[in-house]
């Protein structure tokens, strides 16, 4: 067989074999190592591997079919069930419990407390079990505790609840990130991670025509209110899509699989192994877990993408109190359920067009300094126009601007500090925890009190953005300003590169 002979549906044996020995030798889990010599024996680091292959594609379409749409149904109904307490309120839950506007922003609070806590965790549990009952897993206690909070009776009991449903919707974000970079190659993972991302827009619209039509439809039914309908209905969906889930998620590629043949589990190997190379092979050394976490740490550069993070994260709160800021523009009942559908729809279409442009171009800073300038000039409408249909049209803008410019962030700080691949990934752990932070403090800004203007709330997040805005527009010349701070480790790395 040639050394450049494409690895394709006829695999060498000896490849077969090796790769098979590979798969064998490691958990259900772990990352195998770049330094493993698959495919050696007939000439290449990866075994001849050839990008582009009909076999490759083939295997690409697959690993789509099973992945995308099962994690992008299992998103929307994440984000369902950790935003249904905005609708639950609108629908009167806080005066059947006799919660306060304080203790309402304590749920939203507590929520992203406990989330922030376990993102790491669940991330090191997720490495070395199977995917496809890990997630899943979580997946029914989630909606059980959605379940269990159609029963609530006071606002501790709701609280609880909150509580432990952040911990552990903590474990899906992150852990669909982490899937996907076990599966795609680093070209293939930005368009799929925005698709993916839309699930968050989605899951706004389909909250809103959800609500409407159970509260509408079940207020008193069986002598229960609409919102705790609300509650157990979507709970037990989400149980129900979560059994389904079981039987669709692929684990990882070493790991035996229902759903991929021998060949093609071997072809996923290497082609991973290989885009690894491409950005490890001139070095022979790594950064070990302490050295990665100092050598993110003492990067300056990363502290100006957690502030900017900060700035859009914060600024996002309002998407738990956008049915309570349509009633005070003279929406009510269920009208202000349905009145959230447009809101999130116009940002998926701002979510489809902004990354793919950004994609095309290769340029993330202008992307996002629209995406933000949009969300800033909306904002300052919202709270300075009488107008309820001005400012509701604004209020679409706003989402889609600010919602936009999520994961370009993200994709920008991972491209700017894309070496060694150990520090880029603490930098984006860093980035999205720490930024995620201003949430806690975001839940306090639309207290109802403040209605029909909330001149706090948009005064607080205009600031915010317009913060946001210029940091974005100077964040390369401050780069440039910085010292360059780097650790013995990296230098060490540095050298051997060059």
């Amino acid at each position: 067989m040639s050394a450049n002979a494409p690895i394709g549906k006829d695999l060498d044996k000896d490849v077969s074999s090796s790769v098979a020995a590979v798969s064998d030798d490691y958990g259900v889990g772990e990352v195998i190592p770049t330094d493993i010599n698959v495919g050696s024996e007939v000439g290449t680091p990866s075994g001849g591997y050839q990008p582009g292959t009909e076999a490759e594609k083939k295997l690409l379409r697959k690993i789509d079919l099973y992945l995308l749409p099962m994690l992008w149904v299992m998103c929307v109904l994440a984000y369902i069930d950790r935003n249904n307490i905005g609708n639950a309120d609108a629908a009167g839950m806080s005066k059947d419990i006799g919660m306060s506007d304080t203790n309402y922003s304590m749920l939203i609070t507590i929520f992203f407390i406990a989330y922030c806590s376990w993102e790491v965790p669940s991330n090191l549990i997720l490495a070395r079990v199977r995917p496809s009952y890990y997630v899943p897993g979580l997946m029914i206690v989630w909606g059980a505790i959605v379940c269990v909070m159609a029963e609530v009776k006071t606002y501790e009991h709701i609280l609880v609840c909150r509580f432990f449903l952040g911990i552990i919707e903590a474990g899906f974000f992150p852990g669909v990130l982490y899937i996907f970079t076990c599966w795609y190659k680093r070209d293939e993972i930005g368009k799929r991670w925005c698709f993916f991302y839309t699930a968050l827009c989605v899951s706004g619209a389909a909250s809103g025509l959800i609500s409407g039509a159970v509260i509408s439809g079940l207020e008193g039914a069986n002598g229960r209110k609409g919102w705790r309908w609300l509650f157990l209905i979507e709970g037990i969906v989400t149980m129900v899509v979560a059994v389904v889930a079981w039987f669709v998620l692929p684990d990882y590629p070493h790991v035996k699989s229902r759903h991929f043949t021998e060949e093609q589990r071997q072809l996923a190997i290497i082609r991973i192994k290989h885009d690894r190379q491409e950005d490890e092979a001139t070095s022979t050394k790594k950064l070990t877990a302490l050295e990665s976490v100092k050598a993110a740490v003492v990067d300056l550069r990363a502290y100006l993408f957690i502030l900017l993070f900060m700035m859009q994260n914060g600024s996002t709160t309002v998407s738990y109190f956008i049915p309570t800021v349509l009633a005070s523009m003279g929406y009510s009942g269920v009208q202000k359920q349905w009145m959230t559908v447009p809101i999130w729809a116009t940002g998926i279409v701002f979510l489809l067009i902004f990354p793919t442009l950004s994609d095309r171009t290769g340029n993330r800073q202008w992307f996002i300094v629209g995406g933000l300038s949009t969300a800033f000039i909306s904002s300052v409408v919202c709270v300075s126009q009488q107008h309820n249909v001005v400012r509701y049209v604004f209020l679409c803008f706003y989402i889609a601007g600010l919602y936009t410019t999520l994961p370009l962030i993200l994709n920008w700080a991972s491209e700017t500090m894309n070496k060694p691949a150990e520090k880029r990934a603490v930098i984006i752990a860093m980035v999205n925890c720490v930024g995620s932070i201003s949430s806690i403090y975001g839940g306090y800004l639309w207290p109802s009190a403040d209605a029909p203007k909330y001149t706090k709330g948009f005064a607080t997040v205009s600031t915010f953005i317009g913060i946001g805005v210029i940091l974005a527009i100077i964040l390369p010349f401050l780069i440039r300003l910085l010292p360059k701070t780097s650790t013995k480790a990296e230098r060490e790395i540095a050298a051997l590169e060059e």
